[in-house]
């Protein structure tokens, strides 16, 4: 009977874990790909309206950041599920 709890709590410790680490290989996935496609269309944009290539950039790298940190904050918590 203790044996199986104790398999139990381990089963459970290991796919929190693999569900952890899939939460951060998500996160930083669509991270690569929503700043792949403001890059994409930010070159889309600037190459149709050349005069507004200052505005476009400084917007694009706002958006950047805004993703970066939102997958920063979700690697930080898959991190968290995994040690704590």
């Amino acid at each position: 009977m203790l044996l199986s709890i104790l398999l139990q709590a381990a089963a459970g410790a290991g796919i929190s874990k693999l569900g952890a680490a899939l939460g951060a290989g998500l996160a930083v996935l669509g991270a690569g790909l929503g700043i792949g496609r403001i890059g994409g269309q930010a070159m889309e944009a600037m190459a149709r309206q050349p005069e507004a290539i200052g505005e476009l950039r400084s917007n694009m790298i706002v958006a950047a950041a805004l993703i970066e940190g939102v997958a920063f904050f979700a690697i930080i918590v898959c991190a968290l599920a995994i040690f704590i």
